[in-house]
């Protein structure tokens, strides 16, 4: 007995100690934490440039990161700033009597049009300030170049190259592949154009999903051309005969054709800004980079709010993650602002390409009540696509940039089949005792759909395509059958979609805020960011696990990443989805 007090006296003190250290961990973290952000964030110096690169995750909302910026093993790789902080610095510079210009020094941008344009909105919008804006790059992609041509001044290394040959995308299927591994994706869906699902079931286009990307991929690059037209001053013609014949790959090109205003190397850029600064030869560039600036835009001291809510990444069902869209956090955070009696408007921000359907109509209520409270205005952003649009629809006013990718109104279902796998490769069986015919449906991987069970989700996925389209129809005031004939999965570019009404109006963050404002008849008040962030010591406990394995995905796989992270999507997302079709990347 004496032994055994011992035992468990020990194993409880290595418990409590375990407890303590992780604790103190914590704590030390924390101090690290705070000494790191506070140095981090800068003021702008006196007569300096506010530099921007492209080099770094941007991600729609800036969330807190703790372990971004402390030198740990694994953990400080995850370095992004948000949309909303760059376009928010970009406007604060405007007003910044210290800074004088900007430094634009992007070669690619990872990351969408719509994103991209409210970069470059931005930027047109500070040099009304008649602050200059000179660009720089040894090589620009055909991304980077369009965020680069809004530059008073664009220069290039003379031994750099430009990207300018048109837009492309395209998607990578792996029906081959999984009939080699014998995996049998059991699809049932609703929308000639809903192309989800083509991936696991095709090895190429189909017809239909042809023609849609088609079609919006030519919308955004006439935006994209048109845009450059303008800022370079060179016809729209112009420059499609130049992408269509590939005539600009050197700087030398470029400068011939006047993509570019001059060929230099680091040094004489240096000297240019130097002189644009007022200060001798000798003298440093006192800068601030965008991802440290400590501005903010002025604020309002009115108590009157207008709400920015931001919902970005997969719908799911429960609380989620951050990059997720929970349907219970962001419901929950509709009905807070709906009770705060300072919100006078809600901005809804969504950049999502769909997921949960069930997750989908739970947001979509607390849309539908809130709106009956106060207006609600939706701004889309990259995306807001399939259940991106099932969450907007109910909303008084919808904006969105002309390269946003919207619609997607279409249902599918994907149950994959292990049963080639398990029972013929590898020799793995399943059996089963059931009480009734259904009873063991969706229970064994190695199970193919009946002709019966089949007929019952293919009914499921119908009254969810149904249910979908009467959202629309009554948030968006037309019939279901015109809902149906743009539906049916059918993917639209912001442009188009005010043509065929899903959206009120192009326009970006901004002018939705101001639309919100205007309907709540305010003309006082301050801008508010939800959901909340994070404080640090919660950020760590609820995201370094996340962050980590990401790492480790990141550094095994690396541009292969995000193939592995389609498949798992597919695997996982096994319920009634709505869905965009794939990841879609324009290059």
């Amino acid at each position: 007995m004496s032994f055994i007090k011992q035992v468990l006296a020990t194993i409880t003190g290595i418990l409590i100690s375990s407890l303590l250290i992780f604790f103190a961990f914590l704590v030390i973290i924390a101090v690290l934490i705070q000494q790191s952000t506070s140095a981090t964030m800068e003021a702008a110096p006196t007569n300096s440039v506010l530099y921007i690169s492209l080099d770094y995750g941007i991600v729609e909302k800036g969330e807190s990161n703790p372990l971004g910026d402390i030198d740990l093993p694994l953990v400080s790789v995850d370095k992004s700033v948000g949309l909303n902080e760059i376009l928010s610095r970009i406007k604060a510079a405007k007003t910044d009597d210290n800074i004088k210009g900007i430094y634009l020094n992007p070669s690619a941008a990872g990351m969408g049009f719509a994103s991209l344009k409210a970069i470059r909105d931005a930027l047109i919008d500070f040099k009304t300030s008649k602050k200059f804006i000179v660009a720089y790059s040894e090589v620009y992609a055909q991304k980077a170049y369009y965020i680069a041509s809004v530059a008073d001044k664009v220069y290039i290394n003379p031994q750099g190259s430009l990207d300018f040959k048109g837009l492309s995308s395209s998607v990578f299927f792996m029906k081959e592949a999984l009939d080699k591994l014998g995996v049998d994706m059991q699809v049932i869906k609703v929308g000639t154009y809903k192309s989800a699902v083509e991936p696991f079931i095709l090895n190429e286009m189909s017809p239909a999903n042809r023609e849609q990307v088609t079609s919006y991929v030519n919308s955004i690059y006439d935006t994209f051309l048109q845009d450059i037209s303008v800022s370079r001053k060179i016809n729209v013609d112009t420059l499609r005969a130049v992408a269509d014949n590939y005539l600009i790959r050197s700087g030398e090109d470029a400068l011939q054709r006047q993509f570019v205003d001059g060929l230099c190397y680091k040094d004489e850029l240096l000297t240019d800004l130097k002189k644009r600064l007022g200060i001798s030869e000798d003298k440093d560039i006192a800068a601030v980079s965008i991802v440290s600036y400590s501005g903010a835009p002025k604020t309002s001291a009115s108590k009157n709010e207008v709400a920015v809510l931001y919902a970005y990444g997969d719908i799911v069902d429960g609380e989620g993650t951050i990059g997720q869209i929970g349907g219970d956090k962001i419901s929950r955070e509709l009905r807070l602002l709906r009770k705060n009696d300072n919100v006078k408007a809600i901005v809804l921000r969504i950049n999502s390409g769909g997921g949960s359907a069930l997750a989908s109509d739970v947001i979509w209520r607390e849309v539908e009540l809130t709106k009956k409270v106060k207006p609600v205005t939706v701004s889309m952003g990259d995306y807001a696509a399939s259940g991106g649009y099932y969450i907007a629809a109910a909303a008084d006013s919808i904006f969105a940039e002309p390269t946003t990718l919207t619609g997607s109104i279409g249902v599918f279902g994907l149950i994959p089949n292990f049963k080639n796998l398990l029972n013929t490769k590898i020799g793995v069986h399943f059996d089963e005792v059931n009480t009734g015919k259904f009873s063991g449906m969706f229970n064994r991987p190695d199970k193919p759909l009946t002709a019966e069970e089949r007929a019952i989700i293919q009914q499921d996925v119908n009254k969810t395509y149904a249910t979908f389209m009467d959202r629309v129809a009554t948030g968006r005031k037309v019939s279901t059958a015109h809902v149906d004939s743009i539906g049916q999965g059918r993917v639209w570019t912001g442009t188009q979609a005010v043509g065929i009404g899903l959206v009120d109006r192009i326009g970006n963050l901004q002018t939705a805020i101001d639309a919100a404002a205007a309907k709540a008849s305010i003309k006082d008040y301050t801008v508010v960011e939800y959901p909340e962030k994070q404080d640090r010591l919660t950020s760590i406990l609820s995201s370094s696990k996340d962050r980590i394995k990401a790492w480790f995905l990141a550094d095994e796989l690396g541009e292969y990443q995000r193939y592995f992270s389609e498949v798992k999507k597919a695997l996982t997302h096994t319920g009634i989805q709505v869905r965009i079709p794939y990841s879609i990347e324009i290059y």
